[in-house]
């Protein structure tokens, strides 16, 4: 097993000194020193030697497909060569990547106009997530602000061959999400062209398609990831009308959702991707006569999750979520046949765009030892194209862990899976302590992807990282999805336990040095495992995680709030508050004795970073360890590079001295 080296007067708790180099030179720092944007406490001094280990592990770089240009054979990528990921360019497949953009913080997205000689992108400041809207003029290099500047602008979509450009906006009450429109050439000025296509009410309304005569508009209303409804709406004079009304949707009381849709190409029809009169989405046509669907792919005893278009109509290119691992499949819209795409990689899909041309299908792809990464595959002939190659600082990314599938049964009997990363058995021998990493959403799903500095607790630190998928997660079918709902969401917490239960019959894990982790959601689930299960853990990090959710609900951004109450229960109901308060870690403190380390960012809409402040003043009362990060430049999680090294170098710190070093010590 791995021991960090941590010198003495640290371990005591002693100062921690620069040690000068002999004739004078200039000292050689010891240890990390954080940015005057990071708020730390109780953290010690994070030993150099820490960075230095773990330096290659965050030099990963991964790609991410935003789409093609129209008028040549090249695309629009995301990638980081400095702090942030931000737009570049390539040319030709295994091209230079050529950055566009430099701002301190990440573009988010980003679409060619027509002619080519200018892109749109999206950015916000910090992390706050109140997007704008830019475009990019590649001949002078302007950069002018489509949005208002302050509201929250998203879900943009040009139209086809036009500068129409139809997106999101909070702007008129900073809750609900509006329909508004905005010639994307603008000369900017507040964007004096933008006008409101569509009021509406609530905030889970999305344009998602434009019809090939560019006059009508496909506009998705999500409830909850379990309820949804399609609207046809006049680009013009904003009437709708639905499409899905519940009335034709299904059995009278069920719910159904849609998470995609696209015109066909005559606008007489359209595609979606719902779990209407099934258990998982399917890929279906809708024709907008008799409203009518006919299924495509009941064939796929899986969630179809992604889709896309030709321009030219004749083929919808959709990927398939099978266990977690991608599967891409290509649809002949005259036939009504489908065929798996030869040649692709396995892993996890991401991003799905064709080209104008209507022939090349480009895609991003990740896998347990592959960042993300841009390929292109002709469907006339096969032919696969790799734009980009992540790196992997200089590591030998085939002896990254493969994760394995897992499965256990929670305490009513409903069967559950994850994926275990197994640290090498003959490096590691004997039973290796476990990291538990759950994901957010709460409708997430864990999917074996490239796992970054992860790899770093799992190849050098002998650590067994277990993903699990709880129930309520995605990719399992509706029934599943809806087992958290309500005043099932401790089922979820009883989910991990019965993962402990698990973690004790197996002879290569150590059940008594077990570390929970997650992010959003996961970072409740923390919370609530070290409230409830604290004597069976040895330590846990809550990330950007909320400790009550009534507090959560109250504090969490306008637009959010009424989407958040359909999954987890309206707190302004007595009964359900009543609930929500028996079940909040934050009320089970005198459990919590086991170390804590704490992460959230100032600038989180969506999890307030108070949210984990007032459960760890209390902690901090009782004599509980804890550690505490936030970061002042930052919202749901960390963007920026130069916080996520020191976060994890602050993160294997914690390990070593909570999960590891007092096993190596007998402690």
């Amino acid at each position: 097993m791995k021991k960090i080296l941590i010198t003495t007067f640290l371990i005591l708790g002693l100062p921690m000194l620069a040690v000068a180099q002999q004739g004078g030179a200039q000292p050689v720092p010891t240890v990390l020193t954080p940015g005057d944007n990071l708020v730390l406490e109780n953290i010690p001094p994070i030993p150099m030697n820490i960075a230095q280990d773990t330096a290659r592990y965050g030099e990963f770089r991964s790609s991410t497909l935003f789409g093609w240009n129209p008028t040549r054979r090249e695309i629009l990528i995301g990638t980081r060569f400095g702090d942030t990921a931000q737009v570049h360019s390539v040319a030709k497949p295994g091209g230079a990547r050529r950055q566009l953009t430099f701002f301190p913080d990440p573009a988010l997205s980003a679409q060619y106009l027509p002619d080519g000689k200018a892109f749109l992108f999206q950015k916000d400041i910090g992390g706050g997530e109140w997007y704008q809207i830019y475009r990019n003029d590649l001949v002078t290099g302007a950069i002018t602000l489509l949005t208002d500047g302050h509201s929250r602008n998203n879900d943009y979509l040009l139209a086809h061959r036009d500068t129409k450009l139809v997106y999101t906006s909070t702007q008129r009450n900073n809750k609900d999400t509006d329909l508004w429109i905005v010639d994307a050439t603008d000369a900017g000025n507040a964007s004096a062209s933008a006008r409101m296509l569509l009021q509406v009410e609530g905030g889970g309304w999305a344009p998602v398609a434009w019809s090939q005569d560019n006059r009508s508009l496909l506009v998705l209303q999500s409830i909850s990831i379990n309820e949804s409804y399609l609207w046809l709406v006049n680009a013009t004079t904003g009437e709708k009308r639905p499409i899905t009304a519940q009335s034709v949707a299904a059995k009278p009381g069920e719910t159904v959702a849609y998470s995609a849709a696209v015109f066909s190409h005559d606008g007489k029809s359209i595609y979606v991707l719902t779990d209407r009169d099934n258990e998982f989405q399917r890929l279906a046509r809708i024709d907008l006569e008799s409203m009518r669907p006919s299924y495509l792919t009941t064939s796929i005893r899986w969630d179809v999750d992604k889709m896309t278009a030709s321009e030219d109509g004749k083929s919808i290119a959709f990927v398939a979520n099978e266990n977690g691992y991608s599967k891409l499949y290509l649809l002949d819209t005259v036939s009504g046949r489908f065929r798996a795409l030869p040649n692709v990689p396995d892993g996890v899909i991401t991003d799905l765009y064709f080209h104008p041309n209507s022939h090349e299908l480009g895609f991003t792809i990740t896998s347990a030892r592959s960042p993300k990464d841009v390929f292109s595959i002709d469907i006339r002939t096969g032919k696969l194209d790799r734009w980009t190659e992540g790196e992997t600082g200089g590591l030998n990314a085939a002896k990254f862990v493969e994760p394995t599938l897992i499965k256990w049964k929670s305490f009513d009997g409903t069967e559950l899976s994850g994926f275990i990363y197994q640290p090498d058995t003959a490096k590691f021998p004997g039973k290796r302590p476990v990291v538990i990493a759950i994901h957010g959403g709460p409708e997430s799903q864990f999917r074996p992807a490239f796992r970054g500095q992860d790899n770093y607790l799992i190849n050098e630190l002998g650590v067994a990282f277990i993903a699990p998928n709880v129930r309520g997660s995605s990719g399992y079918g509706k029934t599943f999805l809806k087992l958290d709902n309500g005043y099932h969401r401790d089922d979820t917490y009883k989910d991990i336990n019965a993962l402990l239960d698990w973690v004790g019959t197996q002879p290569q894990l150590d059940s008594n040095h077990v570390m929970i982790y997650g992010g959003s959601y996961g970072g409740h689930m923390t919370w609530a495992v070290s409230a409830f299960y604290n004597d069976r853990i040895r330590c846990s990090m809550p990330i950007v995680g909320m400790s009550n959710l009534v507090t959560f609900l109250e504090h969490t951004e306008a637009y959010r709030q009424d989407l958040r109450r359909v999954e987890y229960g309206d707190e302004r109901d007595p009964d359900m508050r009543a609930y929500l308060e028996k079940i909040a870690p934050m009320n089970h403190l005198d459990a919590m004795h086991k170390p804590v380390f704490a992460v959230v960012g100032k600038n989180d809409p969506r999890v307030p970073w108070i949210e984990s402040r007032q459960i760890i003043d209390k902690l901090n009362a009782q004599g509980t360890p804890t550690w505490f990060m936030m970061a002042n430049d930052e919202g749901h999680g960390y963007a920026k590079k130069k916080n996520r090294d020191f976060l994890f170098d602050a993160q294997v710190l914690f390990i070593d001295r909570c999960l590891i070093n007092d096993m190596a010590t007998g402690k």
